[in-house]
């Protein structure tokens, strides 16, 4: 079958396809270099709508390669170029296609599509060059690999392959080029290492720097002078060398490492790393037709895989709703902040205070009860900036600003009598942080919004003794609350519309994912991830070794164990929260008394680590007291998922969320929740686990769903 009928036939099945044209430019080059055909990408929308690659886009960029292909084979130009409109040079396959094909032939057939397309660069009669003048992610960035050379934008702010991310493989010669073209071991890091570190973007200057561009310009000329650099290398005056790449050991090496950044992040439990460093050892040979073949299986195969689909729901998770979020107020009633209080100076106000302070450019202020503590707290907030300067990641007037605007007092009413919004990061007990609020509310103008970074305690009733508890608002951050997105904004039973949508104002500035959370134990992610921990501190206390009971929720590829996940959060922390829902839950929540053994010992963790692989502390192993109920690892794992399942079907019931989503964007932007599980609801409903446990599934028929 042509290029041509397989690209109408997979037309058929993107009806919704934004379709990107490609326009044909000549230019005549300077130095003598001729007549240059440039193919710009353009979708015909604004920069917030990248271009995409779906069937028509194809087609249409096949058109304009049939065009300087003549012009070329008839001796008309002597050179052909392709970039992008502004902002965006192009950010690969339309998923919303994608995630329609139902057949595993039609799965295969955009794969060679877009090969049979893309590959015609290479083969044309004169040289052929990419501008990556903006965006460029996936398929962007493989049409450019398939040019003869490249050039990037020094202002390019993302440049990725993020097919592994999202539970694909880099299918239209990304796999197969690139590490032909850079060698193994960078490209495993792009295509691998990158990919699953939560999509890591490269800049222009990266991009330059590994090699997968030969040239690197300014963004403010950068189409003029990739064009002049352009007539230099036709014109003979400037020879593009590159190294020439190792295919002995280093290689397979490289395959190795990648093999272990996989297993790191996902334990075998995703498939889309493993069949791209397949293609990536097989590459060795430089057999590229070989490789474009193995790309098209593999993509078809994934496709049809629910990993994708996951992947996809995931990604429209952070992309789109987490931008629209459910149940906010109409921005309209957002009043505006101008100075922050932050009521607390230790390490998480004091990030707070660094964040406000980044983010909103406004005064900061932080209390305390001591100047010793408030000191510690502004000087922890002076040492980042310095930090940031020494990056050069600020200038110097911009550090000399931030820290002139950040101040520490031991009296709130001259800290906080003119503060818009106050929030409070003090001991995580319910009438301490009342006495708080009593204080900050005796001092602070009327329209001030009182917020608290509590992780389980109620609002409602921590606002309960105020004159005006309708502005009162949870405000719940993650740590570290540098690089965590999600904040869960509560709201109580007398929060008002301004309150809330002031917190949402704030959020956005903030750049967090914000989810409108119901005022109930725990919230959203701290009340699953407890549930969690709770059933595997269950099995290890009636008798499951910890080996056995941590290594059965490996199949999920979750960043981390979960006694690992404990360690990082804090064992008094994880008591605490236990002990709250179980009083408020004594029939699900209980409290492990091995745990409690190890908070009261003031050990860290379960585990010391032993060049670096954790290994059960001796200490710890002598406090555990277990049964004699020994579980198996398939055992312990369906238990543990019955238990999320139920709780997430109750916490839908009690409306602690508007939806099933909020949930999975909670535990993805909160908790780290891998995306090749779309969040934990799309897996609950695939493995059936949802209809065994709580009855029914979480999400409506199609969505992250496995193809029928």
């Amino acid at each position: 079958m042509s290029t041509a009928e397989l690209l109408k036939g997979a037309a058929e099945l993107f009806p919704g396809e934004v379709v990107t044209q490609a326009h044909v430019r000549h230019f005549d080059l300077p130095k003598g270099a001729g007549t240059f055909a440039l193919i710009t990408l353009d979708n015909g929308l604004d920069h917030t709508k990248p271009t995409t690659f779906g069937p028509r886009s194809l087609a249409n960029l096949s058109a304009a390669i049939d065009q300087v292909e003549a012009e070329a084979r008839d001796g008309k130009i002597t050179g052909v170029g392709v970039t992008g409109k502004p902002f965006i040079f192009a950010v690969g396959a339309d998923l919303k296609g994608v995630e329609l094909l139902a057949r595993h032939e039609d799965a295969l057939a955009i794969g060679k599509g877009g090969h049979d397309v893309f590959k015609r660069l290479s083969s044309l009669a004169v040289p052929t060059f990419a501008y990556y003048n903006g965006a460029a992610m996936g398929g962007g960035v493989e049409v450019g690999l398939h040019c003869t050379y490249r050039t990037v934008s020094k202002a390019i702010p993302a440049f990725s392959l993020p097919e592994v991310f999202l539970g694909l493989v880099p299918g239209w010669g990304g796999c197969t080029l690139l590490p032909n073209l850079i060698g193994a071991d960078r490209a495993v890091s792009v295509i691998i290492e990158n990919s699953l570190s939560q999509n890591k973007q490269l800049r222009g200057k990266q991009v330059f720097e590994l090699g997968i561009a030969d040239a690197l310009f300014e963004g403010a000329d950068f189409l003029e002078q990739s064009l002049l650099w352009t007539a230099s290398v036709l014109s003979g005056e400037t020879e593009v060398s590159r190294p020439e790449v190792d295919r002995g050991e280093a290689w397979d090496r490289a395959v190795e490492r990648g093999r272990f950044v996989a297993d790191s992040k996902v334990h075998g439990a995703a498939p889309a790393a493993y069949r791209a460093l397949e293609i990536i050892s097989a590459a060795k040979n430089g057999d590229l037709a070989a490789g474009f073949d193995a790309e098209d299986k593999a993509l078809a195969d994934l496709i049809m895989g629910g990993e994708l689909r996951s992947g996809i729901y995931a990604f429209n998770l952070v992309q789109k709703r987490a931008k629209r979020p459910a149940g906010a107020p109409d921005r309209s009633l957002a009043r505006p902040v101008t100075k922050v209080g932050v009521v607390g100076a230790g390490l998480m106000a004091s990030q707070l205070a660094l964040l406000f302070l980044r983010r909103l450019e406004v005064p900061v202020v932080l209390t305390d009860i001591d100047q010793e503590r408030i000191d510690k707290g502004v000087g922890y907030v002076h040492g980042e900036i310095d930090k940031l300067l020494a990056k050069g990641r600020i200038g110097q007037d911009k550090a000399n600003r931030l820290k002139a605007s950040v101040t520490g007092s031991l009296n709130k009413a001259a800290a906080f009598g003119d503060a818009d919004f106050v929030i409070e990061a003090v001991f995580e007990e319910m009438g301490v942080k009342q006495q708080v609020f009593a204080e900050v509310e005796a001092v602070v103008p009327a329209h001030t919004i009182l917020a608290t970074n509590t992780s389980s305690l109620s609002v409602s009733e921590m606002a309960s003794k105020l004159k005006h508890p309708e502005r009162v608002v949870g405000f719940h951050f993650f740590n570290p609350v540098a690089i965590l997105p999600l904040l869960e904004i509560v709201r109580g039973e007398l929060t008002d519309d301004a309150a809330l949508a002031t917190a949402f104002g704030v959020a956005k500035k903030l750049k967090k994912t914000a989810v409108l959370v119901k005022d109930a134990p725990a919230f959203v992610v701290n009340r699953i991830l407890t549930r969690f921990m709770g059933e595997i501190q269950n099995v290890i206390d009636e008798g499951t070794p910890v080996a056995v009971a941590e290594k059965a929720v490996e199949p999920l590829g979750l960043p981390m164990s979960p006694l690992v996940l404990l360690e990082l959060v804090g064992p008094a922390i994880g008591l605490h929260v236990s002990e709250t829902l179980n009083r408020a839950f004594p029939d699900r929540f209980t409290v492990s008394p091995n745990l409690a053994a190890v908070v009261k010992a003031g050990k860290r963790g379960f585990y010391v680590y032993d060049s670096g692989k954790p290994e059960l502390d001796p200490e710890v192993a002598a406090l555990l007291k277990q049964g004699d109920v020994v579980l198996t690892e398939e055992q312990v794992r369906d238990r543990v998922l019955d238990a999320v399942a139920q709780e997430i079907g109750l916490m839908l019931d009690e409306g602690v969320v508007a939806e099933a989503q909020d949930i999975d964007l909670c535990l993805i932007t909160g908790a780290g929740w891998p995306f090749h599980l779309g969040g934990i609801t799309p897996y609950l409903d695939r493995e059936g686990v949802s209809e065994r446990a709580a009855g029914r599934r979480f999400l409506a028929p199609g969505v992250a769903s496995v193809p029928a």
